[in-house]
Order: C-alpha cells, then sequence, then structure tokens
C-alpha cells in the first residue's frame, strides 16, 4: 500500500465516517475507523522514575493497543500502535545519534503539532538529552534569541518554514533537519532516515534528574523565560495527570491545541502514555472543524482555554449534534451561558484547572459533582498551597485576594529552575515558615466553603480612583453582555482618576451590526462600578492572541 491513498478492501466500508484512514505500518492493517481500546489492559505495578522509562513501560504493556492518530492538514487520519510507534523513536534516536547529539546536548523543535514532535521527544528522553519546543510560528529574531540561550546541537523545523527559520539560525546552528511535519516524516523520504549505521548501546539510562526540556513562557507580560523541567517532571505527570482525569487504557485524548504548549504535553500526552491510553492529535486548531475532528477520532478526553471554547462557538452551527466525551479540562474563566452552551455540545460539564508550566501538574480542579464556569475548585491531592499578602507574605483572611504560593521538590512536582536567569530564580521562590514556595504570581481568593477563584496575575490588578481593580475579573463581567463574544481590558494613565480601563470588544457576530461604544456604556452603567466602567470602548474584529489563545495585551495598548 502506498501512503497517500485511500485504505480499499475492508477499511472502506465506512469511508464515509472519516475521509481518509492511512495505514501506518508496513504491515498493512485495514482499520475502519480509529477507535478507542476496549477493556481494561494490564496496567504496569512499577512507578515509572524517568519519562522514557514510562513509554518503555507503555510500550511493553500495550503493544498493540491504538497510541496515536494523526490527523493532517489533507484531513487524512494515520494511526500507529504503541510498538510501531516505537519503532520510529528508535530510527529518529539514530538519526540524531548520527548528527552528534549526546547526554546533556539540546534539540531545537519549531514544529507543529506532528508525529515527529512526539517522536524527537522521546528520542531525546532516551539519549538523555533535552529538547526546546518553540512556537512554530516565531519570527527570524525569536528563533536568533532562542537558539542562543539553548545552544542547540541540532535545529529541526518545517520546510514550508525553511527560509524563515534559516534565517533566525544563520550564524549560530549548521544542523538543521527540515520535515514535513506529516506522516511522510516516518517514511524513506523523510530526513529521519539514517544515511549509516548507528550504534546506541554505549546509551546510559536516563536519571531523574536529567533535564528533558526547556520551555519558554509567553512573553506576553515579560521577557520569555526558560523552564528547564526533567525526566522527573514529566514521569510524575504520566502518574498524576492520568488519576485526576480518570484516565485508562480504553480512553482517548484529544489534542488540538499546540503541542510546544504545556497543556498539550502535561495534561494530555504524558497522562496517556502513562495510562496506555491514545491520543488523537490534530495538525493544527480549527474552531470550526473541532467537533467533527473530535467525533471521527472518537475522543473521550479534551484540554482546552476559554478563548479557544469561545472560538468554537462562535463557528459552531448550535443545531450539531453533541459529542459524548467523558472528561474535559478548561483553563481560564467561561460566563455562565458559554459554559452551559459548551457543555451541551461537549456531552459533558467542563471541569476548570488551574496550573502553569512551572507547576508541572495542576495545582487545583474543581471536582465538585456539578462544576462553575467561573471557580478553579480545590487544591488536588498532593499539592500544598498558601494565599498570602504580597507584600507581608502574611496569610490572608477568606474572601480576600491572596498570592499563590506552591509548594514542591524541584525537578519532580515544581520546574527545577529557570535557564540561566539567577535573578528570576531568587524572586521565583520564597521561604515561609522555614519552607520553600514557588510565587505563582497569581491572585486567588477563597470562598467561605474552601473553594478558589482565580482573581488574576499580580501585575494585573491596577488602581482606579483609589479601588483595586482585576482586569481579569472586570474581562469575566464585561463578557457576560449579551453582545459580547470576547474582552480584552488593559489600564492607561488617567490625570484624574490615576488609571482608568479601556475595553477591546469582539462582538458576537449574529448581531455584530447592532453593537456600538453607547449601547456598551449603557450597559456598564448599569452592572458595573463607577470604577470598573471602561473609559473608552474599542470594537474589533479579533484579539490578537499567541498560538495558545492568550492575548498579546501589549499590541491592543499601542
Amino acid at each position: 500500500m502506498l501512503l497517500g491513498k485511500r485504505c480499499t478492501g475492508p477499511c472502506s466500508t465506512d469511508s464515509h465516517l472519516i475521509p481518509y484512514l492511512r495505514c501506518a505500518s508496513r504491515e498493512i492493517q485495514h482499520t475502519k475507523e480509529p477507535t478507542p481500546s476496549r477493556g481494561i489492559m494490564n496496567v504496569p505495578t512499577k512507578v515509572p522514575a524517568t519519562y522514557i522509562e514510562a513509554w518503555d513501560s507503555a510500550v511493553a504493556t500495550h503493544p498493540h493497543a491504538p497510541f496515536l492518530l494523526f490527523h493532517s492538514d489533507e484531513k487524512v487520519w494515520t494511526q500507529w500502535s504503541y510498538s510501531e510507534f516505537d519503532k520510529h523513536v528508535e530510527r529518529v534516536t539514530a538519526c540524531l545519534v548520527n548528527l552528534g547529539v549526546q547526554r546533556d546536548h539540546s534539540v531545537h523543535l519549531c514544529l507543529r503539532n506532528s508525529p515527529a514532535f512526539i517522536a524527537v521527544q522521546l528520542a531525546c528522553a532516551r539519549l538523555r538529552a533535552w529538547t526546546v519546543p518553540v512556537d512554530p510560528a516565531s519570527s527570524p529574531r525569536d528563533i536568533a534569541r532562542q537558539i542562543s540561550r539553548t545552544a542547540p546541537t541540532v535545529g529541526i523545523a518545517a520546510e514550508a518554514r525553511s527560509e524563515t527559520y534559516r534565517a533566525g539560525a544563520a550564524g549560530q546552528l549548521n544542523q538543521i533537519l527540515l520535515l514535513h511535519e506529516d506522516e511522510r516524516d516516518f517514511t524513506e523520504i523523510s530526513a529521519f532516515y539514517p544515511k549509516k549505521g548507528h550504534d546506541l548501546s554505549a546509551t546510559t539510562p536516563a536519571r531523574p534528574e536529567d533535564r528533558l526540556a526547556v520551555m519558554f513562557t509567553s512573553g506576553t507580560t515579560s521577557e520569555p523565560k526558560g523552564v528547564v523541567l526533567t525526566q522527573a517532571n514529566y514521569a510524575t505527570l504520566t502518574r498524576s495527570m492520568a488519576e485526576l482525569a480518570n484516565l485508562g487504557p480504553q480512553h482517548r485524548w484529544f489534542i488540538s491545541l499546540p503541542m510546544f504548549h504545556a497543556n498539550a504535553q502535561f495534561y494530555c500526552l504524558a497522562p496517556a502514555i502513562g495510562a496506555g491510553a491514545s491520543v488523537a492529535l490534530s495538525s493544527k486548531f480549527s474552531a470550526s472543524g473541532w467537533l467533527q475532528q473530535a467525533r471521527e477520532a472518537k475522543a473521550t478526553h479534551a484540554s482546552l482555554f476559554a478563548a479557544p471554547i469561545r472560538m468554537i462557538l462562535n463557528r459552531t452551527a448550535k443545531d450539531s449534534e453533541p459529542l459524548h466525551l467523558t472528561h474535559v479540562w478548561f483553563a481560564q474563566n467561561l460566563n455562565h451561558s458559554q459554559y452551559t452552551a459548551f457543555t451541551k455540545l461537549a456531552g459533558t460539564q467542563p471541569r476548570q484547572l488551574y496550573g502553569m508550566t512551572e507547576t508541572v501538574t495542576i495545582v487545583t480542579r474543581d471536582n465538585n459533582s456539578n462544576p462553575s464556569h467561573d471557580t478553579i475548585g480545590r487544591a488536588v491531592p498532593g499539592r500544598k498551597i498558601l494565599l498570602v499578602d504580597p507584600s507581608t507574605l502574611d496569610p490572608v483572611s477568606s474572601g480576600e485576594p491572596g498570592l499563590l504560593l506552591l509548594g514542591g521538590k524541584r525537578g519532580h512536582d515544581i520546574f527545577q529552575e529557570y535557564l540561566n536567569r539567577p535573578e528570576a530564580n531568587k524572586s521565583a521562590f520564597v521561604s515561609v515558615n522555614g519552607q520553600e514556595w514557588f510565587v505563582t504570581g497569581d491572585l486567588v481568593r477563597t470562598s467561605r466553603d474552601g473553594t478558589l477563584t482565580f482573581v488574576g496575575r499580580i501585575d494585573d490588578v491596577t488602581k482606579i480612583a483609589g479601588e483595586n481593580v482585576s482586569l481579569t475579573e472586570l474581562e469575566a463581567r464585561i463578557s457576560e453582555a449579551p453582545e459580547v463574544a470576547e474582552v480584552a481590558v488593559v489600564a492607561v494613565d488617567d490625570p484624574i482618576r490615576d488609571h482608568a480601563a479601556v475595553a477591546y470588544v469582539v462582538p458576537e457576530k449574529f448581531v455584530a451590526d447592532h453593537v456600538t461604544a453607547e449601547s456598551l456604556t449603557r450597559w456598564a452603567e448599569k452592572h458595573l462600578a463607577p470604577a470598573c466602567r471602561p473609559k473608552e470602548w474599542h470594537l474589533i474584529d479579533e484579539l490578537p492572541r499567541t498560538s495558545v489563545g492568550k492575548i498579546r495585551k501589549f499590541k491592543l495598548a499601542r
């Protein structure tokens, strides 16, 4: 069978369900459609200490179970079992060895969602090397700075963006692999196929403290920091996040968010490996296609931010047939109507979580029997948190916003450090009651029943007319206006009130012609306290965002 052709014979019977399904192995396995494995399989009893140990255990325990289903730009599904994918990991490992990648070396990984992205990460884990996963939309300037800070042995990028990548890597990086970012990267035409023999016998077993990745923060409010993550960090994820999502071998994560981001790696891929579950990976996020892709893949689990959820709702017909998902994580608040609409669409109540790249596993989750649209729940088992006054580090009272501190062990359930940033590391950790705590930089409020609500970043709270105003909470309030689809609020200097709020609003597409600054002002006069009412309203078609949906507010304030 040739890759790129429709499966014929038995697998063409239900071809109307999925546009294409390619057989990934050279030993053709006719498959009607992506189907989760049925029944509970043997679960390894040994707790893995490293990420590659978790992968090897999953391959040994579930060799013939589906591991990855990949949805390409051509709307073609390709499937690999655990053992089939492991063979490709071996080939990628050999390729990296031939390029001189050794223990403690780094690999700059500038790829979209693709099978190669996952294979490179696992190959580096086996070699005790580390990846630098970055936004594939990085500019030449971004690429140059990333390479300068991490000194990779090799860079891996897409042929389609080779000009941009070479411009950024010029003068710093000589070895560059250019890939297709689809199933072709696992064929003979791929740069991954070794041009000479290889010997992996000298590879020593990975250790928990080995560096596995450096992820750069989004840089929406400051210079991006390189978050150093270890093999033990990822091994922790394979256990804890699988348990928190009640994940089993019969389940399937649908990953549509970018793989270079922590959400996809931490909350979806790692726990799937830990549980022997499968992953359905989309090459890119499509708001209009998300529902159909999840349905075709027979997904049971998903994880999204609030912004992509709003985009899905805005681009999905209201009478669409709902999914029957088992579990959905989401981050950042939705308003009540958005939460209700997405609950209907997903077929299950989404549960909000709180976490960040530095915290590795999530810190809190809404685990109530009737989850809410605007609470991050309580601390998950095993996580220690403190809410303190940002100035004094004294505990705050119930109902008062407090700076969230997180306890844990660096390199295990908390990141190791920021790469080559001693001052940032110094300010990121504080001592309270003789214990070290990570300073998240986020403000959280506790209700009387112990439920936590996200208030905003500490630098997202501004003083307006003598009142402390959380721009995050103000955005949540404005988003409840019936004609508002999305909103971002920034603070500007004001000669009378010190600061004032300016709102950038994306109207609901069906009522956009009826929304004006005057109608929004009238709504604010009825629903917002005087200090919170925006000084100006700007109606725009869309908000500037990062690849994972975070708003680039600095672009709005220009």
